[in-house]
């Protein structure tokens, strides 16, 4: 039995799901047109089109801010302004049931922000938390403050529309400026190819009519021997640099004695010359004496 109401629960709200209308402009303008009081909210939506936008969804939540509390906003560009709208506009259904059946808790809540995938440090959520028994809104950047409270239901088309009111306007962090996608990387150039040695000899030397200077002619050999004739700087007596004597080595033992050796023996030749010629004249002199007598 029980099986059997279970499975009728969920086939009725299925059916309630797939045969529900869709949300559409006509639908939040209608909405908006009973409340005098929220006729700024409703200029703004359509003034950024975000109810064609919105009308693309099939469940969707809207914050709505009265006329006296909403000034805070309106002076914004279209584009600051069309930020901070899609922030009100939750992609779920939220009403004052069940907004008051929610347990002493926080939870976030995906905005139409959010879709445009622009959201940056949890701005596209928002921070839903109930503290003594009251529900605050703020944005889900950490560290923002809760200070939007819910008023009330303006609103309900249970799982299709719902618009409830809040005491101020919800601006994230970085909503305030305006948001535009980055643009692409820049194309690398390729770098320029570098002339090959080919290309370069097969260049055309400048005419002489351009204007550009004629290259020197190359010297030929006299020149060569002439310019290095002339480039040789020529040294007079005055101006030579005298040559200093390097000290002598040091002469070692060994050469010591080959020195003392080679005087020995131009010693010992001098003497044997002065003797020979010595005994020459004495021959000489005995030959002459002989003839003589």
């Amino acid at each position: 039995m029980n099986l059997n109401v279970s499975s009728f629960s969920l086939l009725s709200l299925t059916l309630l799901l797939l045969f529900s209308p869709t949300v559409t402009a006509d639908n939040i303008t209608h909405a908006f047109e009973k409340y005098s009081n929220f006729s700024t909210m409703s200029d703004l939506f359509t003034k950024t089109k975000l109810t064609t936008l919105i009308s693309k969804y099939q469940t969707i939540t809207l914050l709505a801010v009265n006329n006296n509390n909403i000034s805070s906003i309106t002076n914004k560009s279209a584009i600051e302004l069309k930020n901070i709208l899609m922030t009100h506009v939750i992609l779920d259904y939220y009403d004052e049931l069940k907004l008051k059946g929610m347990k002493e808790k926080s939870i976030m809540l995906t905005t139409l922000y959010q879709t445009t995938g622009l959201g940056e440090e949890m701005n596209g959520f928002l921070n839903c938390t109930k503290s003594k028994g009251r529900v605050y809104f703020g944005s889900g950047v950490k560290g923002s403050p809760l200070n939007a409270e819910y008023v009330t239901t303006l609103y309900h088309n249970p799982f299709n529309l719902s618009i409830i009111q809040i005491s101020m306007p919800i601006v994230a962090p970085g909503l305030s400026l305006a948001v535009l996608p980055p643009p692409p990387p820049p194309v690398p150039l390729a770098p320029a190819p570098a002339p090959s040695t080919m290309n370069a000899a097969m260049a055309p030397s400048p005419s002489p009519m351009s204007g550009a200077t004629p290259p020197a002619p190359a010297p030929g050999p006299g020149d060569e021997d002439n310019a290095s004739d002339s480039n040789v700087p020529k040294l007079t007596p005055e101006t030579e640099t005298p040559e200093v004597d390097s000290p002598a080595p040091t002469p070692s033992a060994d050469n010591e004695k080959i020195e003392a050796a080679d005087k020995a023996g131009k010693t010992s030749s001098a003497c044997k010359t002065r003797f020979s010629f010595e005994v020459v004249v004495l021959l000489m002199v005995f030959f002459v004496s002989f003839a003589w007598f």
